[in-house]
This record gives structure tokens, sequence and C-alpha cells, in this order.
């Protein structure tokens, strides 16, 4: 698996605007699985996730990394691409973090600080640890009374972007 961050299109992340689906993506990090290993780890109809893996592979986000014939049934074993994704484009890509979104629960949190380039990248590998733990504490933990919710975390530099000149 990709440990660097890979660059996709909107219409790529927009696959990854699921719970079910990130949660998929996590059990296919590390080791690759098939479907039905997937839903038994999620405690979910096989095809039900079948279905989400063949969207995420459709979509470049997955990759089938073997075959093996088992009695008439060919077992494809699918893994992610990358464990972070950078979306390119300035469309929305989760519709529920706009400012126009009506939730029944929402939490804003903003800051401004003064950062060095180091600082920047300490924070950034910080976030992901913390989004990682997160998403481990929601997998691990199986229960009906649970709601989804979005998360997004911008590092944006006040500096306007330059026009690059060539």
């Amino acid at each position: 698996m990709n440990e660097e961050m890979l660059n996709i299109s909107v219409q790529q992340s927009k696959l990854l605007s699921s719970a079910l689906r990130v949660k998929i993506m996590k059990y296919l990090l590390d080791s690759p699985k098939t479907s039905k290993q997937v839903a038994d780890l999620l405690g979910e109809s096989g095809g039900n996730i079948h279905y989400h893996i063949k969207k995420l592979y459709d979509g470049g986000l997955l990759e089938i990394v073997e075959e093996k014939k088992n009695g008439g049934v060919i077992e494809k074993y699918y893994q992610s691409k990358s464990k972070w994704f950078n979306t390119e484009g300035a469309e929305i890509i989760d519709p529920v973090l706009s400012d126009q979104y009506e939730s029944a629960d929402a939490s804003k949190l903003s800051i401004r600080l003064e950062l060095t380039g180091a600082q920047k990248e300490e924070m950034t590998s910080e976030f992901r640890a913390f989004l990682e733990r997160w998403v481990e504490k929601s997998t691990a933990e199986r229960n009906e009374d649970k709601q989804e919710f979005s998360i997004g975390v911008k590092i944006i530099s006040t500096e306007p972007k330059q026009e690059k000149k060539g």
C-alpha cells in the first residue's frame, strides 16, 4: 500500500463520502482481502460490501492484487492504492461540509496560526494520526445507535496563490 498522498479527482473523492466505504478502505490498507472477508469483518452482507468494493475499484481507489480459484469461484483480493487522498479541483467534495448545509448536530472549529513549514507538516501529520485513531475507534465498536458525521480539516495558507510565469 502506498503511504504517499494520492491525487484524485472530485468524482473519485465522492466515492469516499460514506462512512461504510471509509471502513472498507481501512480494512484494505495493510493486507489484501476479498469482499467476503471484509463483509465478515464489518458484520455486513456480502452483496452490500461487494457493491461498494466494486464502486471503489471502478473509481480507481482499489486495485486487485491477487486472484485465486477456489472451487468454481475466482476470489479477487483487493487493496487500497493509498491511505490518504488529495482532491484536485475547487468543487465542493462533500456537500455536508458546505456552510449552506443545515445539520441537526454540528460543531465548527476555526483558528489562525503562524506556522513554519515544518510546523505545518507536523500539524498535518498529527491530524492524520488523530483521524486514523477515530476511524479505528468507529470501526471497532458495533452499535446501532451510531450517526454518520462528516469531518473535514483544512490547513490553508492565507497567502493568495501566485500566478505561474512562463
